[in-house]
């Protein structure tokens, strides 16, 4: 009896270890890219039918527009979205995604860029930011048709930079909206384009041009509540942030890296009540 009981305490005892090490595993093993490529395939074709029922959504998904929770079928999906173009990023280690999403030729143009949050294959959060004519510096049509004569394929290996200097990057880049010394830090390449809203800053693709004059207003304001997501094989970071402290608007950067220089980035910022920028300090 006493060995039974002593058998009792010693499996009771083991259940917490056993769920830890099983959650490790779980969080070790990740999402793999064909996960995570069916999870925004699934989302694509759901935003072009207007039924968002259609996707593979995990018990109580949250659907977040321009940083409002809202229920999913309102905003962007109480209509047909045609796509002209779409790309994405696969965080395997972050089991996310994010997609840029072009809808120029509609009646209502738009620019999309989507993170989708993604568990044991089914889609568990999709935060949207929703940009239109109201937005910094939106132009659909100039968006689709720079954005689609980039190269934003698979990196060969030996052209990859691993997630920490991917990071790295993008923050050096933040940073110099509140201190113009980081413009030092960002590793820029050459050739460089950046596509915000619309405006190109290589129309002419001059294989001379740079991005070296820095992101407007350098040293004026911050850029809040930084999350990252990273495509090691695309040698891609987005940050999705505020841009400013207080009520910041919401803002998706989209950096690619080749041999560990920013190559591209691309900008989609949300003006929820006008799109008047600050002075520049002097």
């Amino acid at each position: 009896m006493v060995r039974v009981i002593a058998l009792l305490l010693l499996f009771c005892c083991s259940l917490p270890l056993r769920a830890e090490t099983s959650l490790l595993i779980s969080a070790k093993s990740g999402c793999t890219r064909a996960d995570l490529q069916a999870a925004v395939d699934r989302y694509v074709d759901a935003l072009k039918s207007g039924a968002p029922s259609s996707m593979p959504l995990a018990s109580g998904a949250k659907y977040i527009e321009n940083r409002k929770e809202i229920p999913l079928g309102r905003g962007i999906w109480q209509n047909p979205l045609p796509i002209d173009l779409h790309r994405s990023l696969l965080d395997v280690e972050a089991c996310e995604t994010f997609t840029e999403i072009i809808s120029a030729k509609s009646r209502h143009q738009y620019v999309l860029g989507t993170r989708l949050k993604v568990i044991d294959k089914k889609i568990s959060e999709i935060e949207a930011l929703v940009t239109d004519k109201d937005d910094w510096l939106f132009n659909a049509d100039n968006y689709l048709k720079y954005a689609s004569q980039e190269k934003w394929d698979i990196l060969p290996a030996a052209q990859r930079t691993d997630r920490q200097t991917l990071i790295i990057a993008a923050n050096a880049y933040f940073d110099v909206f509140s201190d113009r010394s980081a413009a030092e830090r960002v590793p820029w390449n050459i050739p460089c384009a950046r596509l915000e809203g619309g405006a190109y800053t290589n129309p002419d693709n001059d294989p001379k041009a740079t991005c070296t004059g820095g992101p407007p207003l350098e040293g004026t304001l911050k850029i809040t509540n930084r999350r990252f997501i990273v495509d090691l094989d695309m040698g891609t970071v987005v940050g999705l942030v505020d841009f400013g402290e207080k009520d910041g608007w919401p803002d998706s950067h989209m950096f690619r890296l080749e041999n560990g220089k920013v190559r591209y980035v691309h900008t989609l910022t949300v003006c929820p009540n006008g799109c008047e920028l600050p002075k520049p300090k002097q």
